[in-house]
């Protein structure tokens, strides 16, 4: 039941996932600390409406931060995803266990639990749906990192980081000071209005 957690000034790195079990948090502190990335489980918060991460090594956010439906104040001066942002495209090729899994999901081949062994029927309910439209493929291990930029109250661009299938579905990243022309961007403006919508305040400076 616990509401308010103040973790402010503790030389934390890292945050774990396990915060995620507070159903009822509302004000989440973690500012003055040295947390480099946000632990996608944090989405799971539902009743958050406050999230101060400033001055901290923050370079991108989780696409998963959209999810806060009841954030209405986030702060993230101090970071340096303020001036600058990452960009990863190391690419494993896929195992062929997770071409065939890719195989099975997409073409929606038929198949029972009594077909297959079960860690192989374990591993098929783990795919992920690549976040490109155009795309409609999955992945389960293999998959490329990167950074878009979401327009959030229509002033200020944060990168968030995307996981999709393969480098044929990425596009290339704009700087901050560009506007969205991409088909990858402008997925993210849809993300973003929602955003905007519901955040009241996003301090960055």
């Amino acid at each position: 039941s616990l509401e308010f957690l103040y973790l402010g000034g503790n030389f934390i790195t890292s945050i774990p996932p396990e915060l995620a079990n507070l159903p009822s948090l509302s004000y989440l502190v973690l500012c003055d600390n040295k947390i480099q990335s946000i632990p996608p489980q944090l989405a799971q918060l539902h009743s958050l409406r406050s999230l101060s991460l400033h001055n901290n090594l923050l370079t991108y956010l989780p696409r998963e931060i959209l999810n806060l439906v009841h954030l209405e104040e986030l702060s993230l001066r101090g970071n340096p995803l303020v001036v600058r942002f990452v960009r990863d495209l190391t690419y494993n090729p896929p195992s062929l266990q997770e071409l065939s899994g890719r195989t099975i999901k997409t073409r929606n081949v038929p198949y029972a639990p009594s077909d297959l062994p079960e860690n192989l029927v374990r591993y098929l309910s783990l795919a992920s749906n690549c976040p490109n439209p155009k795309c409609g493929g999955v992945y389960f291990d293999s998959c490329v990192r990167q950074i878009k930029f979401v327009d959030f109250c229509g002033k200020y661009r944060l990168p968030l980081m995307h996981y999709l299938c393969s480098p044929e579905c990425s596009s290339p990243c704009s700087s901050a000071s560009q506007s969205s022309t991409s088909q990858s961007e402008s997925d993210s403006e849809d993300e973003a209005s929602v955003a905007a919508r519901r955040m009241q305040k996003v301090l960055l400076g």
